[in-house]
């Protein structure tokens, strides 16, 4: 019987972490647009505002997984393209999820 090693458990949890962030920012996305189906035909008691704050905070916690599953990946095979790489990926979700955020917490305010 063969044991896994390091380097395919860091590989089989990077692919599950990167899986679950598309999930979850997939989810996001459905669930906003039943949402709105519902406000637009059945005129029920969501508002966009509240919508929109939802599938923001799934879209952000969708990105946290996608850069832990991209951080575990690189730890796989750090040359230095994949370094820089990973470097351009972290500050661009970092900092769209930071104003995603943001953006949130201004639907709070509303």
């Amino acid at each position: 019987m063969d044991l896994p090693t390091i380097p395919g458990i860091i590989q089989l949890c990077a692919i599950i972490l990167g899986y679950a962030g598309a999930v979850l920012i997939i989810y996001g996305g459905f669930r906003a647009i039943v949402r709105v189906v519902l406000v637009e035909c059945k005129k029920q008691g969501f508002t966009y505002n509240q919508i929109r704050r939802e599938f923001t905070d799934k879209i952000v916690f969708g990105l946290e997984f996608l850069i832990a599953a991209d951080i575990l990946a690189t730890l796989l095979s750090p040359t230095e393209q994949d370094l820089i790489n990973l470097a351009v990926v972290v500050v661009i979700r970092t900092v769209l999820g930071y104003f995603l955020s943001k953006e949130a917490a201004e639907f709070n305010l509303q």
